[in-house]
Order: C-alpha cells, then sequence, then structure tokens
C-alpha cells in the first residue's frame, strides 16, 4: 500500500504553488534525510511507490519563454500531491547543448539556463520535500556530450592525450584508416563511429557514440570515470534528492576488444541477445559500487536502471540485494492488448523479480515510446482511450512500484502529425535507426484555457516548443477536474484507493481466478487494521462484452460495469476493481 510523506487537505486543482518564493543556494553539507518522513520509519518505501516522469522541457513553462522549466515544475508540484503519487522523476536539466533534449550533459554539477540555474533545482527539491514528494533525478553515465570539458580537450590534445583514454577512440580500418573500426550501429541509425580531425587538421581517429554523434561514451575500463561519477552521485545527494534513473544502464561496458557483431540492423536484435556493447556482465561491479555510496545516505536514497536486456531475468540481475533498488519493466510496457500476453509478462516479471527480492515495476508510457493511449487504438482513438484507461487500472493494481508518464492521467494520445519543421528528435534526422518520432509523445500538457498553449506558459497565448493540437482543450487538467467521468478523476480516485486498500501496493504475487477467455482476473489479500482484506482486479481484453460471477463489490471501473443477481457484465476493454 502506497503513503505520502506527509498528509495534506489541499484542495484539488490544476496544482499552482502560491508560494513563489526562491530558495537560497544549494546546501554544502549533506542532508541528513531525503524528504520529511524519514523520521516515520517506513522501510522500502520504493516497493510499492508510485513515481511520475516529468519530462521539464514539456511540462510547464515558468518563465513564459516556450520551454519548460524547473520553476514551472516547481509551481505545479502542488497538483502531483494531490495526484496522489509518491515521487517524482525529473528526466534531465543538466546543462547541454540539446542535442538529443539534455541527454548530452556537457557538465554534471550544473543546470542548463533553459531550465534555470542550480537554486531553482534546489527549490524544487525542497518544496517537493515539503509536500511529501520525494525527488529522483536522471543520470546519463554511458556517454556525455562531445562539449564537456574532458571530450573537449581529447579533441584538442589530439592522439597521444591521456585524456582519450577515458573514451573509445580507436583508428579506423582500411589504407588510410577510413572505415570505423568495427560494425556497430548507432541506436540513433548509421554507425557508432565518427571520425575526428587531428590538430594539424589531417584525418585522425575515430569515437564511439552509441548515440548521436554528439554523445562520446565514456570508457568504463578508466578509473577516472568511476571517480568522476561516484563523486557526481555524492553530489546531487548532498542537494537532497532521493534517487537516480540511470540511463542506458545497460551500456557502460564494452565486450573486450569493441568485436563486430556481424549483423545489421543490430537494434532489432536487442531483444533476443546480448551485444557486445550492451548488457555485458561488467556493469554489475559498476552498480555494486554504487549502492555503497547510495547506503551512506540516510533516507533511503535510491538506483533505478533503465536496462533494455533480452529477458525478464537478465533485467533481475541489476536488481541484486548489493545492486540498484529497481529496473524498468520494459518487457511488460511491449505487451500487447491482449489477455494471454499480458499475463504472461506480469508472470515472467514476478517470477524473476522474487529470487533477488526486488520489486518488479510496471511501466506504459515514457518519453521515448509511443503514448499508450494510441498504441492500443488500432486506429480508432475512442477505442485507444478505453485501453489505456483500463491498463491503467491493471497496472496500479499489480503487485510492486509503478510509473506514470506525465499527461497519461489526461488520457493524452500520440500527436503523429507534427511538422517536419517542428521536430527535435535526432533520430528524426538519421536513417536505419529509431523511427524518429518521440517528438509525438513529448508535447507540451495542458493545464488550463481553451486556446494553445493551454496554461503551458504564464500568458494566454503564449509559445510552446511543440505544437499542442487544438483537441487538447478538452484534455486539460481544468477540463476534467471534477468530471468523475474523465481520466484524470480515474486516476486520482485509482491513487487514494491504492494508498488506503491494504491488499494493494506491496507484494510479489498474485493469484489468478478462472476466467472467460480474453479476461483476465486476479486476486490479492493482505492483512489490514481490520483483519484480512482482499482485493481483485478483472480485465476485460476483448471487443465485446463479458460475462463472469461478481467477485466482490465494486471499488472502481473503468467504463462502467452492470452486477445484477450476482453476475457481473464487464463492457468491451474495461478494467474493474473489486473489493471482496
Amino acid at each position: 500500500m502506497t503513503h505520502h510523506l506527509a498528509d495534506s487537505a489541499a484542495p484539488t486543482g490544476t496544482g499552482e504553488s502560491a508560494s513563489a518564493t526562491p530558495h537560497g543556494t544549494a546546501p554544502a553539507a549533506p542532508r541528513a534525510s531525503a524528504g520529511p518522513a524519514a523520521a516515520e520509519g517506513r522501510t522500502g518505501w520504493w516497493r510499492d511507490a508510485v513515481i511520475y516522469q516529468v519530462y521539464p522541457r514539456s511540462f510547464a513553462d515558468g518563465n513564459g519563454d516556450g520551454m519548460g522549466d524547473l520553476e514551472g515544475v516547481r509551481r505545479r508540484l502542488p497538483y502531483l500531491r494531490d495526484l496522489g503519487v509518491d515521487a517524482v522523476w525529473l528526466s534531465p536539466f543538466y546543462a547541454s547543448p540539446q542535442a538529443d533534449a539534455g541527454y548530452d550533459v556537457a557538465d554534471y554539477r550544473a543546470t542548463d539556463p533553459m531550465f534555470g540555474t542550480l537554486h531553482d533545482a534546489d527549490a524544487v527539491i525542497r518544496e517537493a520535500h515539503a509536500l511529501g514528494l520525494r525527488v529522483i533525478v536522471d543520470l546519463v553515465p554511458n556517454h556525455c556530450s562531445d562539449r564537456h570539458d574532458w571530450f573537449r580537450q581529447a579533441l584538442r590534445e589530439g592522439p597521444g592525450s591521456p585524456i582519450r583514454d577515458r573514451f573509445h577512440f580507436r583508428p579506423g580500418k582500411g589504407p588510410g584508416g577510413e572505415l570505423p573500426p568495427n560494425d556497430w550501429e548507432s541506436v540513433f541509425g548509421g554507425p557508432a563511429w565518427t571520425r575526428t580531425k587531428n590538430p594539424d587538421g589531417t584525418p585522425g581517429d575515430w569515437y564511439l557514440h552509441l548515440f548521436a554523434p554528439e554523445q562520446p561514451d565514456f570508457n568504463w575500463e578508466h578509473p577516472a570515470v568511476h571517480d568522476e561519477f561516484r563523486s557526481i552521485l555524492r553530489f546531487w545527494l548532498d542537494m537532497g534528492t532521493d534517487g537516480f534513473r540511470i540511463d542506458v544502464a545497460h551500456g557502460l561496458v564494452k565486450a573486450d576488444g569493441l568485436p563486430d557483431t556481424g549483423h545489421g540492423e543490430q537494434l532489432k536484435l536487442l531483444g533476443n541477445q546480448v551485444l557486445p556493447f550492451f548488457d555485458q556482465d561488467g556493469v554489475h561491479e559498476i552498480y555494486r559500487s554504487w549502492r555503497k555510496v547510495l547506503d551512506e545516505y540516510a533516507g533511503e536514497r535510491i538506483g533505478v536502471a533503465e536496462a533494455w536486456t533480452p529477458s525478464a531475468d537478465r533485467t533481475a540481475l541489476y536488481l541484486r540485494p548489493d545492486e540498484l533498488h529497481q529496473a524498468f519493466n520494459f518487457h511488460y510496457l511491449g505487451a500487447g492488448w491482449d489477455a494471454a500476453e499480458l499475463r504472461t509478462a506480469v508472470d515472467e516479471s514476478l517470477d524473476a523479480m522474487r529470487p533477488v527480492g526486488a520489486p518488479t515495476t510496471w511501466v506504459l508510457s515514457n518519453h521515448d515510446v509511443v503514448r499508450h493511449t494510441t498504441r492500443y487504438a488500432d486506429g480508432d482513438p475512442e477505442r485507444g482511450l478505453r485501453r489505456a484507461r483500463a491498463a491503467a487500472l491493471l497496472m496500479l493494481a499489480l503487485p510492486g512500484s509503478a510509473y506514470v508518464y506525465q499527461g497519461e492521467e489526461l488520457g493524452l494520445p500520440e500527436v503523429t502529425d507534427l511538422p517536419d519543421e517542428a521536430r527535435q528528435d535526432p533520430s528524426f534526422f538519421q536513417e536505419n535507426g529509431q523511427d524518429g518520432l518521440r517528438d509525438g509523445c513529448r508535447v507540451p500538457i495542458p493545464w488550463s484555457g481553451t486556446e494553445a498553449p493551454y496554461g503551458f506558459g504564464p500568458e494566454p497565448g503564449g509559445p510552446s516548443w511543440l505544437p499542442q493540437p487544438d483537441e487538447w482543450a478538452r484534455l486539460s487538467v481544468e477540463a476534467q477536474t471534477g468530471d468523475p467521468a474523465s481520466t484524470l478523476e480515474l486516476y486520482r480516485s485509482a491513487l487514494a484507493l491504492r494508498r488506503e486498500h491494504p491488499a494493494l501496493g506491496r507484494g510479489d504475487a498474485v493469484e489468478w481466478l478462472d476466467a472467460p477467455e480474453g479476461v483476465l482476473a486476479f486476486r490479492r489479500t493482505a492483512q489490514g487494521p481490520d483483519g484480512a482484506a482482499g482485493f481483485v482486479c478483472t480485465v476485460n481484453t476483448t471487443g465485446g462484452p463479458a460475462r463472469l460471477p461478481a467477485p466482490g463489490r465494486v471499488l472502481l471501473s473503468s467504463d462502467g460495469a452492470v452486477v445484477e443477481g450476482g453476475e457481473a457484465v464487464l463492457p468491451a476493454d474495461t478494467a474493474v476493481w473489486w473489493t471482496v
């Protein structure tokens, strides 16, 4: 069962903070705890936490320049408190040339001016804690920006510079070194290598970048890289952050000798086998070292792996007791809207995490994938929303921790018709990489009003870095607040029930019940203050109504359910929560 760190009776609404008082400088000494509730004695908060992902540039614009920022995040924190989440995960806001939306970091200890200052980051952390919310920040250890001081020095000093050993510089193949050192492909398309020029202007060595050319990969065989990132961890832990989401956690270590894969379209192989540049066993020693740093701090600070692996069992290796605390469940995210497929994903996920004692996580959308409202639509937006609502109740009923991507609580669909000139996803401009359409899930979310940017910025009619659809006016926080049929109120109700019902939240198993084909039904039980408490979740994934014995009293339904004479009728693509 999830709990807030602090209780509040603030009214539900768009979440605009009344306070605009800036905080002073970032603290120089470590904070004793990471949130006001550390003294409550609750342990393992992450085991059932609902964590809300904020993509800062698209969440809220505090200064009216059309780009979301930390001040905008700070002002909207009461909304997240009232929504009922436990923690906020902030995507990167570090100093960056923004070649890949901040995942190309030039300075890990500075805030990019487009998002504000280090004082603004401190204010977000402090105010979140005051509201009972924990804060997780993104960390990007696989690669940095080509504007990072180390990389600029490596280019400036040329071959033989010891700084080059902190990256992967290699001579090319061919008579004049004109070919890349191996056949590795960039996730964003094209070769994973770019050739440099020597200080005298002649063609030089190549450097490895598994993503954009502006994102050179660190060489994690070099001790200076280890030392630097332990220092970065402590910098943000001293600021009071409650943990880190680790970007490309599977990519830090490369196979000895950087061998060829012998295959094209390598990204498609990721789900089937361990590649020489991903999910190498050497990454685990890094995370054991990081766990020691996290454990130095009070308040239960955590590490969350973004680890794309061939199986749930491989993901579980990142979560052994001396490594990280959570990992994103991409196997579940990739499951289709099919009862058998979803049940298999649930069982495999729970079975894989149980031996290492880690909680399973559940996620439907994030900043890198098509929003599930559109993924589930099969060309019919109404069907997509209906399934997305049901999927939310299924996700929040499962044991473990859940992630909510900003705007999914509003039922936002993917924006599929952005003009080419508005796109900023680097893979959009490459070939043979990702589809280049990640901008569609990153469109700024609507807060209020009837015209764009729908309260995203402080002024009506102000700018927005990506255009918002006209129909989003009816999907805004303001439009949905108080409407019992809205997706926003469904999320608020579900999150409130998840906190209150003893059988929801923590756990490592579900009891599957007999159900008609295409229907999922499972029971969970727990001891509550009044004795044993039972809960059942039923999900109809078919396109027509399904009948089954009513397992109890309806707590919440995504799209209505009829109970007649002990029989329940679930409409198509509907989930129902029952108390038993």
